[in-house]
């Protein structure tokens, strides 16, 4: 196998942003970040008159290839026009081909334009009086729609199509339609930011809280193979089989609201049989094929030489509670099962970051738990500033001779995606990637987008049940590699516009997969090759056996859709007019939606006479198992300045200037600082800063708890493995035998990182709280 630097990502994505927002200061009105937020009910409007009723999806599944149709129905029951803005997810792996809008018995189908002149097209319909609809991509997993003048009344039905590949992994096939976008983390401010970031800025109900729009989901399997077993962890259908090789699955009547977590759909072909061979399709100026291999058994465990593991944990506010919990879980698991050929390390981030060694060490009993007390000893607290953490563990010693795996496990509700994967391209190579996503609404975009750039694989934890399973998936994957040194000769066949261009190692029982086009008759031999174990391997299809169908129509589609992420992920690291231009040209040649084209429809008849209509976006609910401290935006903290925290509250605008717009922030919670900190030892202060800024959360709530406000001095004892000792009061009478246990239950959970050589250090830290 080469000696390739794996960086692994695993994110686990439950948690988003808390609902108690950090400030540095006060901000100014043009300095606010751009924030989620609750929706607030009030006279003028309430939830039942919210404009999207319905959305539904029908899907059918043809051998790997998976057409789906949704369908959202907007009504307007309220007694003037609107304009509904609808902020929605879809698979990132979805070449969405065509969209169409349907008022009472007219049906117009939209047309792709470039993204600037569809927007005017649209505005101007919506000025005009006329009712249009504009599908945009604000993320390559974020879809925002438009409906512009949707008359008192009104049904309105919009319709999307897109198709995308399922590849099986382990002889397992998933097809996963996503629900809802969760709330999203952004520093940016709300002033200069282009139009494409403000969907941000979207409401959302509260926790528990049942959505005010129906969902409903039809899959029908035609696998062409016989069927072992489908089945939904994450949604209760019924399922009936029409033969040995079609299933239709239905969602069950109890799932009508089942549209805050994605929806999951597994299933197996009977024996040890795969879709595996060569698809062809030809059209009229353009052939497309498909390549799709099985590779052989993974070799065995003792061929493996030991590796390095770095593992960076988030411990930010948005990771309180469950999905922190979950990830010492995964991470409890990840570490406990290292060879002890293995080394290791782990680095804990928020709004800055600590790192529990300078070097990696050995995979023993003591170093383990070492790391596993690391880690349980955070709560939770701080922004998430993923990219300066992923810098600081790239920068750390290598351990020589050892192949290193980066592990990252963060909530993944980050507004810096292309930093991270122009960094992780440029520093990694020819590197695999891995990415981890938990939760159950994930960004998939940061999650499947690390691993794409980094030629890796992504995994999903959607309940806490699963991370036994997965961390054991994941072990299993990079551990016994089952395909290097991969090539494929494409003989006397004349393909050309090949993606990938290479083939990188495979670490999964999953096929290889070779979109491409090819030019003339369909003949000659294609070899794939690699390195399985020390021993030479190869697999031969013979092109000119294989007859194109049109029922392959969709190859255009996904040759073209896997060519634009490639460019779109090239471009990410360095802006190319060029290469925005082909991703352009490609969405308008094959009818696609990208970042620079959108689909618009504008019925020509005029209905809104006076043009004036209220503007509405649609509240989302919370993601399954996400809290209410998911909503809200941290703003950068620094030592010498206060931390505020405050509770956020809105109240919506006008219906003439929009609903559920937020409005400026009120009723202060309570602001913490930290006056001084003091440090005797061999601990940097930096650190010692580092980690008390990462927990102040834990203190405002002693704080609140006790009644108290004012000034309270701590001093501890930080032991040389970093766990915390010795938790006073200084002086102790001053305060409650009740203060005095909070505050000393608190502190006593901390974890502060380790260097080399470090000795007991007395730290003493004054907080200041006001009420």
């Amino acid at each position: 196998m080469k000696n390739l630097t794996s960086l692994v990502i695993l994110i686990l994505a439950l948690t988003i942003l808390p609902k108690m927002k950090i400030h540095a200061q006060q901000p100014e009105a043009d300095d606010r970040t751009l924030s989620p937020y609750f929706l607030i009910k009030s006279d003028g409007h309430d939830a039942d008159l919210l404009p999207l009723k319905s959305t539904s999806a029908d899907v059918n599944i043809s051998g790997v290839i998976a057409d789906v149709r949704v369908t959202q129905v907007y009504r307007n029951e309220g007694h003037r026009p609107i304009e509904a803005i609808y902020i929605f997810p879809a698979s990132t792996k979805a070449a969405v081909y065509g969209m169409k809008m349907t008022i009472g018995e007219r049906v117009i189908n939209a047309v792709v334009r470039k993204r600037e002149e569809a927007r005017q097209e649209y505005e101007q319909a919506r000025q005009n009086g006329q009712s249009a609809s504009l599908l945009e991509q604000q993320r390559p997993n974020v879809f925002q729609m438009n409906v512009a003048n949707i008359m008192p009344g009104d049904i309105v039905k919009v319709e999307l199509s897109y198709t995308e590949l399922l590849v099986p992994t382990d002889r397992i096939y998933e097809f996963v339609y996503p629900t809802v976008v969760g709330p999203r983390y952004s520093n940016q401010t709300e002033g200069p930011v282009p139009e494409s970031e403000k969907w941000v800025q979207n409401p959302y109900l509260h926790e528990g809280e049942t959505p005010n729009y129906t969902f409903n989901i039809h899959v029908r399997i035609a696998a062409g193979l016989p069927i072992q077993e489908v089945s939904s962890d994450s949604h209760k259908v019924n399922i009936n089989y029409e033969g040995r090789s079609i299933a239709t699955v239905k969602l069950d009547s109890s799932e009508k609201y089942g549209g805050n977590r994605d929806y999951v759909l597994k299933y197996r072909l009977a024996g040890e049989q795969t879709e595996s061979g060569l698809l062809l399709y030809k059209g009229e100026k353009e052939n497309f094929f498909l390549l799709m291999i099985q590779p052989p058994a993974r070799v065995k465990m003792s061929e493996i030489p030991g590796r390095e593991y770095i593992f960076i944990v988030d411990v930010s506010g948005s990771m309180h509670g469950f999905p922190l919990d979950i990830s010492k879980k995964l991470l409890r698991d990840l570490i406990s099962n290292l060879r002890p050929t293995d080394r290791f390390n782990v680095l804990l981030f928020a709004g800055g970051s600590s790192v529990m060694s300078e070097s990696s060490l050995p995979a023993v009993t003591s170093n383990i738990s070492r790391a596993v007390s690391f880690i349980e000893g955070q709560s939770g607290g701080g922004g998430t500033e993923l990219l300066p953490a992923l810098k600081r563990a790239l920068a750390l010693p290598e351990a020589d001779g050892y192949s290193r795996t980066i592990v990252i496990a963060t909530d993944g509700y980050v507004m810096v995606e292309e930093e991270v994967f122009d960094l992780i391209r440029s520093s990694l190579g020819n590197a695999n990637m891995f990415a981890f996503g938990i939760g159950s609404g994930v960004n998939r975009h940061l999650i499947e987008g690390m691993a794409n750039v980094g030629m890796g694989e992504p995994f999903i934890i959607t309940k806490p049940e699963e991370a036994a399973a997965k961390a054991g998936a994941f072990r299993k994957l990079i551990q016994t590699p089952v395909l290097t040194d991969v090539k494929v000769d494409f003989g006397r066949f004349s393909a050309y516009d090949i993606e990938p261009q290479a083939v990188p190692d495979v670490l999964a029982e999953r096929p290889v997969i070779v979109f491409g086009k090819w030019r003339g008759d369909a003949h000659g031999k294609i070899t794939l090759r690699g390195i399985s174990g020390s021993k030479k391997w190869s697999q031969t299809i013979n092109a000119g056996q294989v007859k194109a169908s049109d029922n392959n129509s969709a190859l255009r589609y996904l040759w073209a859709r896997h060519r634009i992420k490639l460019l779109s992920d090239y471009n990410m690291l360095r802006h190319d007019d060029e290469r925005v231009n082909e991703v352009t040209g490609l969405g308008l040649t094959y009818n696609l939606l990208t970042t620079y084209t959108s689909f618009v429809a504008v019925d020509k008849e005029v209905r809104n006479k006076d043009g004036k209509l209220s503007v509405i976006k649609q509240p989302l609910p919370l993601p399954l198992g996400v809290s209410d401290y998911a909503v809200g935006n941290f703003a950068a903290r620094s030592a010498s300045g206060p931390v505020v925290f405050r509770e956020k509250m809105f109240m919506p605008e006008s219906a003439a200037t929009g609903y559920g717009e937020p409005a400026k922030e009120e009723k202060v919670k309570g602001s913490i600082r930290i006056l001084e900190i003091a440090v005797a030892g061999s601990v940097e202060k930096e650190a010692v800063n580092s980690t008390v800024q990462n927990h102040l959360e834990g203190i405002r709530r002693c704080y609140v708890k006790s009644g108290q406000q004012g000034e309270i001095r701590v001093e501890f004892i930080v032991s040389p493995d970093g766990t915390v000792k010795s938790v006073k009061l200084i002086p102790d009478k001053k305060k409650n035998d009740e203060t005095h246990k909070c505050f000393t239950d608190e502190i006593g959970k901390w974890q502060f990182p380790v260097s080399a050589g470090m000795k007991a250090t007395t730290v003493t830290v004054t907080f200041v709280f006001n009420l």
